[in-house]
């Protein structure tokens, strides 16, 4: 590919120049800009022009403005969220100390509650012991019947 000369290349650059150039102010900031402020415009255009203006600043306001009210609606968000879990660690610590307390008397009634079960013990074995010696003196009183019906009938027969 074939580098153009300088001269060639000077005058495509002022053949560009004269595209940005206003024919009344000189250069512009852009091939796009046709606004001449100071010469005089179609009255209707100027208008359009205006309002069309109005409509890009309420549109890009609302544009700039609708993340801000995202981020008004996360602050609240996180606020109402810092005040439920301040909540939950009041509940929390609440229920820790009631646990606390719990276990405390827990550990206090433990050795009257291994009383209870000796007790308990000693009860079903008294229990027991008292069932055998029911046992015992039914066997014993059905003897002594027995015993006390051959006296009675041997003494009748010796009569």
């Amino acid at each position: 590919m074939e580098k153009p000369t300088t001269s060639a290349a000077a005058a495509a650059a002022q053949d560009h120049n004269l595209l940005l150039d206003s024919p009344q102010h000189g250069p512009t900031l852009s091939s796009a800009s046709s606004f001449e402020a100071l010469t005089g415009h179609d009255p209707n255009l100027s208008r359009l022009a205006t309002k069309m203006f109005n409509k890009t600043e309420e549109y890009i306001t609302h544009e700039l403005n609708a993340p801000l009210e995202d981020y008004k609606l996360l602050e609240e968000m996180n606020k109402a969220t810092i005040a439920k879990y301040k909540d939950m660690r009041q509940i929390a610590e609440n229920l820790n100390t009631s646990t606390s307390e719990l276990s405390l008397k827990f550990q206090q009634l433990a050795p009257m509650m291994q009383q209870i079960d000796e007790i308990s013990d000693t009860v079903d074995k008294l229990e027991a012991a008292a069932y055998k010696l029911d046992a015992y003196s039914i066997a014993l009183e059905n003897r002594v019947k027995v015993v006390l019906q051959r006296k009675s009938g041997g003494s009748q027969v010796a009569q």
